[in-house]
């Protein structure tokens, strides 16, 4: 290291643990691109035209997982890993099994400022090498400062459930009276049952004792350290910042309703949270800002979603949840999901961003892999995959391509190697040591964990998380969606059948799984590029497009206009590349493993038959 950089980083220290870190040094030395990227990657998110963007103009799609609800836990005190290797090894689990290009980092407050406004060096130390090990990856990162009612130090060590948030000294201040729940089964039942959850969040909203400003003392310094201790390579991984986790108002004041609590605490905090983010170095990335927890939900449900606060624009992202809190019940959806069940809500979802003038991501979905409703999750999250792919469910999607829709970001929740071996003391009690699951209140949603060899595995179907979709387009998506063929059980769910007015894409496709990509060329020069899930072996792929067909693309060049390369980040993730020249003009790419050795005829009669599908669906 040279000296300049040598005395910036102790600089950096010294401010940390003096408790102010105001400017923290310079960012670290540009580091080499990371391994298998090409000349086009790499490059800053930013929002444009209701869309992710790249600094090739191409339409971006964040696809992952949550990483992870151990930052909820003490065992390693608030942090994702217990080593840099482990987040290593969760880091290329995540990209090679689980097809995913970004996560959602969390971070907790509680051990970011242990003490009231001083910051820990090494919990900031730690957690940057983390994040590293992502960005390094080739993954995308989007940090959220995590919180479930409030705070783990709410509760009392024999209680039936724990938090995670807010630090022990901020509960001190509360003086608040002894949690119960009463009669809860859930444990977000506390949330608004429990008062002292919503005395603490009450406090936080209307910063009593000066917790919010607390809190945002903290945000800035963490997001000063990041940008001073990421390379310039890494810090453009950093696609943005969640400011706080499923906010919620604790009660409401006399005359209040959740609407205007939205409109007269919770976005001027998003305000005051924007301007950190400037004053951190972080003008360019958006804050990704979650409404009042509840706008969406199919049982509890309270107005919102950011209704009254007007455009907002590409400084910010119309960031949300969703789970099916009926079928989560078990009472109140009997059966499982099916074909088009949550198009609905996520058109919802679509609308709302829209209407914002941004875009949006679904920072967090998923259903239980574990207890009474398990048997559920793989249509579930089927359905849910479907509704983020496209707002049309499969039986109309090929008679009405042209109403589809963006194709939507997401975070799956969640992705945790420790699955099934933790160790934590629930609210530090010795004699209550949690093991199974997720060690949270019962939990169970982990898609990975670890083999009895140390070796990452998934605990859901590889055709249902390691999936298809456009990570980058070149001009704007017109019409997306992804038949994934996955199964429940032995039964497997096809959803989106090709029809048979299509009868040599039918042949072609057989039982296989398939995406179709319909986009309209923005003239760029970087290609649009979709994943290839494991399922898709190269030399087994077969791509119909007006830009060409093939059967088992050949290594991507320039001048190549369908072809493969590995993704970025050394991990041997794969991406199909598809390459155009021209500038508004509609194109279409079809990607199987159906087919095995099709002949130059079939290929070029299934071209015909979806060139007149898009001319007569989409013009």
């Amino acid at each position: 290291m040279d000296m300049p950089n040598m005395r910036a980083r102790l600089l950096v220290v010294l401010v940390v643990l003096c408790g102010f870190l105001t400017v923290a040094g310079t960012p670290s030395a540009s580091a080499a691109p990371i391994a298998d990227s090409l000349s086009f990657d790499g490059t800053a998110l930013t929002v444009a035209n209701g869309r992710f963007v790249d600094g090739n103009g191409r339409e971006v799609v964040l696809r992952g997982y949550n990483v992870s609800g151990e930052t909820k836990l003490a065992e390693n005190k608030g942090l994702p890993f217990a080593s840099v290797a482990d987040a290593k090894k969760s880091a290329t689990a995540l990209r090679a099994l689980g097809g995913g290009n970004s996560v959602r980092f969390l971070l907790s407050w509680a051990y970011a400022e242990p003490v009231k406004g001083q910051v820990d060096a090494a919990y900031l130390t730690a957690a940057t090498e983390q994040m590293r090990a992502f960005l390094d990856a080739g993954i995308r990162v989007y940090p959220d400062f995590h919180q479930d009612l409030y705070s783990r130090w709410l509760f009392n060590s024999g209680s039936w459930y724990t938090g995670d948030g807010a630090p022990a000294w901020a509960v001190a201040l509360g003086n608040y009276s002894a949690e119960s729940c009463g009669i809860c089964i859930m444990w977000g039942q506390n949330i608004t049952q429990n008062g002292a959850v919503k005395a603490g969040q009450y406090d936080f909203w209307h910063n009593r004792y000066g917790l919010q400003d607390s809190f945002l003392a903290t945000a800035q310094k963490v997001m000063t350290y990041l940008k001073a201790n990421l390379s310039t390579e890494e810090f453009a991984g950093v696609v943005g910042f969640d400011p706080y986790n499923e906010p919620y108002a604790g009660s409401y004041d006399s005359g209040q309703n959740s609407r205007t609590w939205e409109r007269d605490l919770l976005w001027p905090f998003y305000v005051k949270f924007r301007a950190r983010m400037d004053a951190a170095g972080w003008t360019d990335k958006p804050a990704m800002v979650e409404p009042n927890l509840f706008w969406n939900g199919n049982v509890s449900k309270e107005e919102g979603g950011l209704l009254d606060a007007g455009t907002i624009g590409s400084r910010y992202v119309f960031n949300t949840h969703f789970y099916d809190q009926k079928a989560i019940s078990g009472i109140l959806m009997w059966g499982n999901a099916s074909d088009g069940q949550y198009v609905s809500d996520f058109g919802t979802v679509r609308d709302r961003a829209s209407a914002l003038g941004t875009t949006s991501v679904v920072s967090e979905f998923g259903h239980p892999l574990n207890g009474s409703t398990a048997g559920k999750a793989p249509t579930v999250l089927k359905a849910m995959y479907q509704a983020m792919d496209s707002r049309v469910k499969g039986a109309n999607w090929w008679s009405s391509p042209a109403t589809s829709g963006p194709v939507l970001s997401g975070s799956q929740w969640q992705w945790d190697i420790y699955n099934g071996r933790h160790h934590e003391l629930m609210n530090d009690n010795p004699s209550k040591v949690m093991t199974s699951g997720d060690a949270w209140n019962d939990e169970d949603l982990s898609a990975v964990r670890l083999d009895d060899s140390g070796t990452a595995v998934l605990r859901q179907d590889a055709r249902l998380l390691d999936r298809i979709y456009p990570s980058a387009t070149s001009g704007s998506t017109v019409a997306f969606t992804y038949e994934d063929r996955s199964r429940d059980g032995s039964t497997t769910l096809t959803w989106n059948p090709v029809p048979s007015s299509l009868p040599n894409v039918a042949s072609l496709v057989g039982s296989g799984q398939y995406s179709l990509l319909v986009w309209r060329s923005g003239g760029g020069s970087a290609p649009t590029e979709l994943h290839l899930p494991a399922s898709f072996p190269t030399a087994a792929t077969t791509v119909v497009s007006d830009l060409g067909t093939i059967y088992g693309p050949p290594a991507y060049t320039s001048s190549t206009p369908i072809g493969a390369a590995l993704e970025p980040g050394g991990t041997g993730s794969r991406r199909l590349l598809l390459t155009d020249a021209d500038s508004g003009v509609l194109h279409y790419a079809l990607v199987t493993n159906g087919a095995t050795s099709p002949s130059t005829s079939q290929l070029n009669a299934a071209r015909s038959e979806l060139a007149s599908w898009v001319t007569s669906k989409i013009g």
